[in-house]
């Protein structure tokens, strides 16, 4: 199997934030980034009572894995409480929201894979983006 990937190191502090949607969302692997081809990954802080606007992903299943904080994620209107040490898997098309529910800094790690066909197609605002206008995260990709 071939792909244009190479094994490559990305350090947090080298990626631009995106805070359109909320929170400090950095892509650190991507096909933008190292050339990866099944998906991409990243890191997420938001301060306390900081959220992430509702939206879904039509192709890409998305993997979360909290490092700190205290978080609520609603799934299709569903709430469900993650923490320190929790993965939780959102399928493809379900609606998700992501609230700081503690009174500590949170941190989550995800990954999203497989790509969409283009990247405009990854991702689906259902709620109003906090910086109306704001550019999505730039993850790279087939165009």
């Amino acid at each position: 199997m071939t792909t244009a990937a190479t094994p490559s190191k990305v350090n947090l502090e080298e990626v631009a934030a995106n805070r359109k949607r909320g929170g400090d969302i950095r892509i650190t692997l991507s096909p933008r980034t190292v050339g990866c081809t099944s998906g991409f990954g990243g890191t997420l802080r938001l301060a306390e009572g900081e959220y992430v606007t509702e939206h879904l992903h039509p192709y890409s299943e998305e993997f979360l894995h909290v490092i700190s904080g205290d978080l609520e994620i609603t799934l299709d209107d569903e709430p469900i409480r993650i923490g320190p040490g929790d993965s939780l898997l959102v399928p493809i098309g379900v609606r998700h929201r992501l609230v700081n529910a503690g009174q500590q800094p949170a941190q989550v790690v995800f990954h999203l894979s497989p790509l969409a066909p283009r990247p405009e197609l990854g991702h689906v605002d259902t709620e109003a983006p906090l910086v109306e206008g704001g550019a999505n995260p730039d993850v790279g990709g087939a165009r």
